[in-house]
């Protein structure tokens, strides 16, 4: 059934209050907050109308209404106004923040706990997925090769190499060469038997320097096998009335402590490769138990063909979704822009 206009307006005045106060809302309050000059008498008509339909509820202690999550669901699906004056300091934030992506990733996290006062996450692309962007190859002393590996996404891993033989300028410029003739741009789980065999073959003598090189490729891959996400603000959440039950609470700390939990979600928003848009999990929408009493809204961010991860924002049901779904809007834009100007 589609809701009147006299409805959407209450449950706007409803939800905006709510989300501000975090008290429910009772007709008197709405007809001060709205212009649309009706009696309390016809507002609570409306509202009752509204909570038969499933988008309010009356908790035990109050006459005043809350949304339920079918409301929130309403509010998010049309009623949001993104906040430009705070994207663009948004903005300016991530651009002071640019480096190395671990270190960027850990502090975006922050930003997102610091700008919108919830628990935040941010999950780091997995490097299998990655293309090797360059191989370095440099004399360390007589026995060893340092071997800097780069990846899309600022990605570098360094690893020594013992040699047994000392290698001149020449021969290393050469290995060079092959490395990266036959390894930039290919995705690290693209590089196959047939590939490796070609390129011992080439290196001749110096093949096993080509076996080291791979070896610490894959290596790189195994350290990073588990996906690693990065969380602040958890100690968010107890600010927050609704979540400040020591149980909910304590369940909702070992979420972020343990992250199990959190892999899950940011599996499922990666499981479909075409989604790159916000997805907002309201209450039991949410398959986490810990989190029900919660919104999750998450976005999956972009650092080339095929680095995905995911940024999610953790709160109350009552969150200010405007400003939390323009957060994310800003962060993965920015996050693709600080990508392509590393290219």
């Amino acid at each position: 059934m589609q809701l009147s206009e006299r409805k959407i307006k209450i449950m706007q005045a409803i939800i905006r209050n709510y989300l501000e106060t975090g008290e429910p809302v009772g007709s008197r309050t709405i007809s001060k907050y709205t212009d649309l000059n009706l009696s309390s008498a016809t507002i609570r008509n409306e509202m009752s109308d509204l909570e038969e339909m499933g988008y309010i509820l009356q908790p035990h202690t109050s006459a005043g209404r809350i949304p339920s999550d079918k409301g929130y669901r309403l509010y998010v699906d049309t009623m949001m106004q993104e906040k430009d004056k705070e994207l663009e300091e948004l903005k300016e934030m991530m651009l002071e923040k640019e480096g190395k992506m671990d270190h960027l990733l850990k502090q975006v996290a922050k930003l997102l706990a610091v700008n919108t006062n919830y628990a935040s996450m941010i999950s780091v692309p997995a490097v299998h997925q990655n293309k090797l962007k360059f191989i370095q190859l440099s004399r360390v002393d007589i026995n060893q090769l340092l071997a800097v590996i780069v990846m899309e996404g600022n990605v570098i891993k360094n690893n020594i190499l013992p040699v047994d033989e000392e290698l001149n300028d020449e021969t290393i410029l050469k290995l060079n060469i092959l490395l990266n003739t036959n390894l930039s741009g290919l995705a690290v789980e693209d590089i196959n038997l047939a590939t490796i065999t070609r390129m011992k073959q080439q290196a001749g003598i110096h093949s096993e320097i080509v076996s080291d090189v791979i070896d610490a490729i894959a290596e790189g891959i195994k350290q990073e096998e588990d996906l690693e996400i990065y969380t602040s603000g958890a100690n968010n959440i107890f600010k927050y009335p609704e979540l400040a039950d020591q149980q909910k609470a304590s369940e909702l700390i070992n979420t972020f402590e343990e992250k199990e939990k959190l892999s899950e979600l940011v599996q499922e928003s990666l499981s479909d490769e075409n989604n790159t848009g916000i997805q907002v999990y309201i209450g039991n929408e949410n398959q986490i138990q810990s989190m029900q009493d919660c919104s999750v809204v998450t976005a999956t961010y972009e650092l080339g063909e095929g680095m995905r991860g995911t940024i999610g924002i953790i709160g109350p049901k009552r969150m200010d979704y405007d400003k939390v779904v323009g957060t994310l809007k800003t962060i993965t834009h920015q996050l693709d822009e600080l990508y392509k100007k590393k290219e």
